[in-house]
């Protein structure tokens, strides 16, 4: 890990290997979509690096992209260590349950338990965007409902590459 910039005493961004990484090439998948990736159980920085090895040798998804890593304190459940959060740009062809379902397989693979609401976890995928589709399932509602709220969010998503411009411009000029 290198640590790029202190934002203030419990916020700070930092790049490793794989985050923030460039935009691969062109896929033959159909969909962009935003991953909001998070974890603070653990080696996190390490197992971010597996994650993207993993997604990379799937056949159902390819990463194209991620953001720098922010370490930020939790909120909700307050007594747990602080999380490292960062965004991941995949291409898919799978529409958004069986998306959300590969996401919760991918959890469990890392060691995800689910206990309670806001719990420490290894492990946690969030889909933020999908394409420019408004989308609300039960288990499912895109865009992400508290996403411009978090800076967990906001800050990965500023410091995709430059290439990824017209990405961000995208998600930060939701009318939501």
């Amino acid at each position: 890990m290198r640590l790029c910039r202190k934002l203030d005493d419990r916020h700070f961004v930092y790049k490793n290997l794989h985050f923030p990484k460039r935009p691969a090439r062109k896929s033959g998948y159909r969909y962009r979509v935003l991953i909001g990736v998070g974890g603070n159980v653990g080696d996190t920085q390490r197992r971010m690096e597996h994650l993207w090895v993993y997604l990379t040798r799937m056949s159902l998804l390819r990463p194209v992209q991620s953001g720098a890593v922010l370490r930020n304190p939790p909120f909700g459940y307050l007594d747990q260590s602080d999380f490292d959060n960062t965004v991941i740009e995949i291409a898919t062809s799978l529409q958004p349950r069986a998306l959300l379902r590969l996401i919760w397989r991918i959890e469990k693979r890392f060691g995800r338990r689910r206990s309670f609401p806001n719990a420490p976890r290894t492990l946690d995928l969030d889909i933020l965007f999908f394409e420019d589709r408004v989308v609300q399932y039960k288990e499912l509602i895109i865009p992400h409902p508290h996403w411009s709220e978090r800076l967990s969010v906001i800050i990965p998503l500023r410091s995709l590459p430059s290439t990824g411009k017209t990405l961000r411009r995208r998600y930060e000029n939701l009318d939501i």
